[in-house]
């Protein structure tokens, strides 16, 4: 049977979920599935990006990172999304990429999709758990397979100890400490293994 496809969908301003993203894909990589790091389009204007040199540095530094679309949810088994936290919500960014996927949905291609989330903030409580789980809420309309990492491993606990997802907190330069890089790996190796299941049992 052919190996897990996994898109590893991001929104990164300075550069945290981008890191996050690329840890989550090696992991899987490692895992055995196919891989895709994709960003959501970017919809602040030039002006407002030029105002911040760390976010207008990343800007340019991943103009090379491939855009996600619809295709890539339908090609997906599976999805990690990874994203910063906006006033304890989803960045607009991801929630209008999230949003255009209506026509996906009516067809019933979003169904049965295995999906996790990640998220950061500026501060250990900064509305990460709400940013997840908002995610979620769209993937349960979406009639996807939510995989939380719960607490199926030690190494959430020394990350922080959120089970909805990996939470990090957000530094200049958008450097992960390794407690987290070990949560956002074995997150996305349970993504693996859970696809992995879902794909034989359909077939």
């Amino acid at each position: 049977m052919a190996n897990v496809k996994l898109a590893v969908i991001y929104y990164s301003s300075t550069g945290t979920n981008h890191k996050m993203a690329q840890a989550a894909a090696e992991a899987a990589k490692g895992a055995g599935a196919e891989v895709k790091v994709l960003k959501v389009p970017e919809l602040a204007p030039e002006e407002a990006i030029a105002s911040n040199a760390g976010w207008k540095a990343h800007y340019e530094a991943t103009k090379d990172v491939p855009t996600a679309t619809g295709a890539d949810i339908e090609w997906a088994d599976a999805i990690i999304f990874s994203v910063p936290t906006r006033f304890g919500n989803v960045p607009s960014q991801m929630k209008q990429f999230l949003d255009t996927m209506g026509g996906l949905w009516a067809q019933g291609k979003t169904i049965n999709k295995v999906v996790s989330a990640m998220s950061s903030a500026q501060n250990p409580h900064g509305g990460q758990e709400a940013t997840i789980l908002s995610i979620y809420t769209s993937m349960y309309h979406w009639g996807a397979i939510v995989v939380a990492p719960g607490y199926t491993d030690q190494v959430l606990f020394a990350a922080g100890g959120n089970p909805y997802g990996t939470s990090v907190t957000a530094v200049e330069g958008g450097t992960i400490d390794s407690s987290a890089v070990a949560a956002i790996k074995h997150q996305a190796k349970r993504v693996v293994t859970v696809a992995e299941w879902v794909k034989k049992g359909q077939a």
